[in-house]
């Protein structure tokens, strides 16, 4: 495969472009520390290594790399027919998006589609399996159509409806509001819903950081620059995934509004997340 097209990360080139009048006032000690903490050279490796990795190959190229163990449960809730949504809690915002495809990929044989972030997209090896959302500026006019056609297409859809991952809220780590898209658009396509719960979490100093930003008015999520940092932290370490049964599509009647069905579908999901860790502590 040719390497014209492989995206590798370059701190100088995207500050020159998002911010050519003030680039050179950045003094080079702040660009030399965000190469560092979105670890611009580990990760450059790992793109260069796995080039020719595409689809689930690039996800179990990315679990190797990272040295992830999975504790899989309730895989005897995975359908084995039929088109599903797949909803998880977003802990950690690069692990669980990368074993939830990996593991989801190679039961339905690769046909699974993310629903994320458009930066993503720039990951060759990862972009046959992304539906984009633009996270960072103005929604793409293609958008809703994007997302019809994930939900009337041939695969499997894996979401995170926070959209952001977690944060520590009165001192408990939780998912922000869950979107209500995933109960429309499964209802209007006839998919049932299966909800899967992550077990894991970021550091204090990112929740720290996103507490302050929020409580100082900073509308930028300053946040993010950090997630390849906690990523790093995360490495060779264990995520237990629970996958809870399917929820029938009819369930989402009209007795609920669609936002109080997505509140119920969270709920759910966290009480995986206990019964999982009830499990392993008997």
């Amino acid at each position: 495969m040719a390497n014209d097209s492989l995206f590798l990360i370059d701190v100088d080139k995207i500050l020159r472009q998002k911010a050519p009048k003030h680039y050179k006032y950045i003094p080079r000690f702040v660009i030399s520390y965000l190469k560092r903490i979105i670890h611009q050279k580990e990760i450059n490796v790992f793109l260069e290594e796995s080039k020719d990795e595409i689809g689930v190959d690039f996800l179990k190229a990315s679990v190797d790399f990272l040295d992830m163990k999975l504790d899989v449960r309730g895989l005897e809730n995975l359908p084995q027919d039929g088109l599903y949504t797949f909803v998880s809690n977003h802990p950690l915002g690069g692990q669980d998006g990368v074993a939830l495809g990996y593991i989801l990929g190679r039961h339905f044989d690769g046909r699974v589609k993310y629903l994320v972030n458009d930066l993503l997209m720039n990951l060759r090896g990862l972009a046959p399996l992304c539906i984009p959302i633009n996270k960072t500026g103005k929604q793409n006019k293609d958008f809703p159509m994007m997302v019809e056609a994930g939900f009337k297409g041939p695969d499997q859809l894996i979401m995170f409806p926070a959209g952001l991952c977690s944060r520590r809220q009165k001192g408990v780590i939780r998912d922000l509001k869950w979107s209500k898209t995933f109960i429309v658009k499964s209802i209007q396509n006839q998919r049932d819903v299966v909800p899967v719960h992550f077990g894991g979490r970021n550091s204090d100093f990112f929740y720290n950081l996103a507490n302050l930003c929020k409580a100082l008015g900073i509308k930028v999520n300053i946040a993010m620059l950090y997630l390849a940092d906690e990523m790093f932290k995360n490495r060779h370490k264990t995520f237990t995934v629970t996958f809870g049964k399917p929820i029938p599509w009819q369930t989402f009647d009209k007795s609920k509004t669609p936002a109080a069905w997505a509140e119920y579908v969270k709920e759910e999901v966290y009480k995986l997340g206990r019964d999982a860790l009830s499990q392993k502590e008997k």
